[in-house]
């Protein structure tokens, strides 16, 4: 089973950059695809991003513009990258694969915060 796992989460100021990585061995069959979603402390969970399984990429329209996936396929890991953060941006990333029932995991969530 696909067991995606978060990191490089952190602190930043206002307009600031970020970049996360989702860790999940196994996901680069083409048989599975990737959400990436937030959620901020008190709020409901948000859909982020999506790398479908033919490598499209999709972005909610709060990030569009500011965020991007790539990938790095020789470490089984995919990124998002986030560019002129806002404060709104503030909450638990969490990257979740898709697909037959091997694909399916959630990692366990990277905090990003952003300070105004």
């Amino acid at each position: 089973a696909v067991r995606p796992v978060e990191s490089g989460g952190g602190s930043v100021q206002s307009g600031g950059s970020l970049r996360v990585a989702c860790i999940a061995p196994g996901f680069f069959s083409g048989t599975c695809g990737m959400n990436w979603h937030r959620q901020p402390a008190g709020a409901q969970r948000e859909w982020v991003s999506r790398l479908t399984r033919e490598g499209a990429m999709e972005y909610s329209d709060s990030v569009a513009g500011r965020f991007a996936i790539s990938v790095d396929k020789a470490k089984d890991t995919v990124y998002l990258q986030m560019d002129n953060l806002k404060p709104e941006d503030t909450a638990m990333y969490s990257c979740q694969t898709w697909g037959p029932s091997w694909c399916r995991g959630w990692g366990q969530g990277t905090q990003v915060t952003v300070s105004s």
